[in-house]
């Protein structure tokens, strides 16, 4: 299993602070969750089923029909190195790590991209693997640029994955199109944006032929009947959709200031978190973390990502701790 944020009960166990005592910032997700409606009992006692309304929801809400609704974007992840035989995958580099991990694991050739060396990798490689904004560097391509990297793998019969998790805290354009080309396919998640990670629901994007592969080869009932029923909720709230994107917005831009005044300015990042590359970064995070403020630590490159507090006290506690323990880092 690879690491990854958000392993909060660990870290109060290997610190010895109560789990309710922590201010976690390790995910990079929404702080101040989507609530949902209660859900009814029925969903509880009821296979889920495809014509409850989520399809027709997601196909609102992202607008294109080419969609289908899976457990989360991990689900999509592990399945799309087996739609295809053994290749070659380039893969954005530093990037989230589950990637790189399926596709090396289902047994295809894996070279590491970084954003300068993949226009002339294109030639060379069936499949070309990026987040847009990418996790952790907030990296960001044009619209132009992921169309004719499209355009070159798709004359080769190859694909270009964009991992959207993070994008809707943003204005970044998304890839998702009314009618998806051949060999495009976008990943979007409800866990980042709405908050809603433990629901496991997220959506693949593409032609209807891959999709449907994909839905073989995820069997039945693979998001939960209560999951479902939240998801609508979510994907309908217009009101509460436009009202976070812009506190998110504003509270990117304040994290990236208060990391900025504690001698730690951001590198990169997105609506939903900063991240900055330093060589004190463990030091940081250990410091942080005996205060019980949880960060994500990188090692390749050495680096932190702070995900959002989520009320006017976290902030402050951040903001205090971080003039504090930075001071003695830096000494």
């Amino acid at each position: 299993m690879l690491e990854h944020g958000g392993q909060l009960l660990a870290a109060a166990q290997r610190f010895g602070i109560p789990a309710a005592d922590w201010l976690d910032l390790s995910t990079g997700i929404n702080p101040v969750p989507f609530a949902p409606p209660p859900v009814p009992p029925v969903v509880w006692q009821r296979l889920p089923e495809e014509q409850d309304g989520l399809q027709q929801a997601a196909e609102c809400y992202y607008g294109t029909k080419d969609l289908l609704p899976v457990a989360g974007s991990q689900a999509t992840i592990q399945c799309l190195p087996r739609l295809r035989t053994q290749c070659r995958v380039g893969v954005l580099y530093p990037a989230y790590a589950e990637h790189a991990h399926a596709w090396r694991s289902a047994g295809h050739e894996i070279t590491n991209l970084t954003p300068a060396e993949i226009d002339a990798a294109i030639a060379h490689i069936d499949v070309l693997v990026l987040a847009q904004p990418n996790n952790p560097t907030g990296e960001t391509f044009s619209p132009e640029k992921l169309r004719a990297w499209h355009d070159r793998l798709q004359a080769r019969n190859g694909w270009l994955i964009v991992d959207e998790a993070f994008i809707e805290a943003s204005t970044q354009s998304s890839m998702i199109q009314a009618d998806m080309p051949p060999g495009l396919i976008v990943l979007r998640s409800l866990g980042k944006f709405f908050g809603l990670a433990g629901a496991r629901v997220g959506f693949i994007f593409a032609q209807r032929e891959l999709l449907s592969r994909m839905q073989a080869l995820l069997g039945p009932w693979n998001i939960a009947g209560p999951a479902r029923f939240v998801a609508q909720a979510a994907l309908f709230d217009r009101t509460w959709q436009t009202a976070t994107r812009a506190r998110l917005q504003q509270d990117g831009a304040l994290l990236a200031q208060i990391l900025d005044a504690a001698k730690l300015k951001p590198d990169g990042g997105c609506g939903l978190f900063q991240w900055v590359i330093t060589a004190q970064a463990e030091a940081i995070h250990q410091q942080l973390a005996k205060r019980g403020i949880l960060t994500r630590l990188f090692t390749q490159p050495i680096s932190l990502r702070f995900g959002l507090p989520g009320c006017e006290a976290e902030w402050q506690r951040l903001e205090t701790t971080l003039m504090k323990i930075t001071w003695t880092c830096f000494k």
